[in-house]
């Protein structure tokens, strides 16, 4: 019988989709890859412009509880809220209450497939939004308006923070804080008294280059990410890898 590899899986929208690609030479799903060759899997079950209640209602087609052809689950980092974030306009109905979020977000994480596996959950926040650049960007695509505000966005980060905080065992990952706190330490000539970066009436700053489209992230914010999730994930004993090193399956070698 195959030996199968533990796992490490993304679970969310877009922003874990895209975190397979390389950007500005640098892949999230390629580093933790890395980090966790030879002892953990890292799947990919990010899908662009899912919200919670999209996520809830697959949720048991996506996972399924540890069998002998089905692989345990030993981290599960969730990250929704971008899409939930969406203003109601008749052109855009991604949107979910924030109340509802905070329930679905609950629903996802205490799910019983997700218990079956009895991972380690790292909840990450929604990243920041940059509204000045989302709004010329969805007024050409034809939006009456923004779909995304910047305020709104950053409440949603804060309900997943307050998720994080009422679920015994759950590790926040603070994804919105780390690029902002990128972006402001990167931005020499932010005036400190205005507006938030991204936010109407200031200035986009580093955002420029963290978030280009003002939603998705570029490679140093997936980097940025990775800084953050990384020490959350192992460490893995030596010498207890899936498979033996080469060593000794070949002993006797210098």
């Amino acid at each position: 019988m195959a030996k199968p590899y533990n796992q490490v899986v993304l679970f969310g929208d877009s922003l874990f989709q895209g975190a397979s690609a390389i950007q500005d030479g640098f892949s999230f799903q390629g580093a933790l890859q890395d980090h966790c060759i030879r002892y953990l899997d890292v799947i990919n079950r990010g899908f662009s412009g899912y919200n919670t209640k999209n996520a809830l209602q697959l949720l048991p087609q996506i996972f399924l509880p540890p069998s002998p052809s089905n692989p345990k689950i030993e981290y599960l980092l969730v990250l929704l809220g971008a899409n939930d974030a969406c203003i109601p306009i008749p052109t855009n109905t991604q949107g979910i209450s924030i109340d509802q979020y905070k329930e679905n977000l609950i629903k996802i994480i205490t799910h019983d497939h997700i218990k079956a596996h009895n991972p380690k959950i790292l909840l990450v926040t929604p990243p920041p939004v940059d509204e000045i650049r989302i709004t010329a960007l969805d007024l050409a695509w034809g939006h009456p308006q923004a779909t995304r505000q910047a305020a709104v966005s950053a409440a949603y980060s804060e309900t997943a923070r307050k998720v994080a905080a009422e679920i015994p065992g759950v590790v926040l990952v603070d994804l919105q804080k780390a690029i902002m706190d990128k972006a402001v330490s990167t931005t020499p000539d932010l005036d400190a008294g205005g507006p938030p970066l991204g936010y109407p009436g200031g200035k986009r700053g580093a955002l420029e280059q963290l978030l280009p489209d003002g939603l998705h992230m570029s490679g140093e914010a997936y980097k940025a990410f990775f800084d953050i999730v990384k020490p959350h994930i192992g460490p893995f004993p030596e010498g207890q890898a899936v498979f033996p090193d080469w060593r000794v399956m070949n002993p006797g070698t210098i």
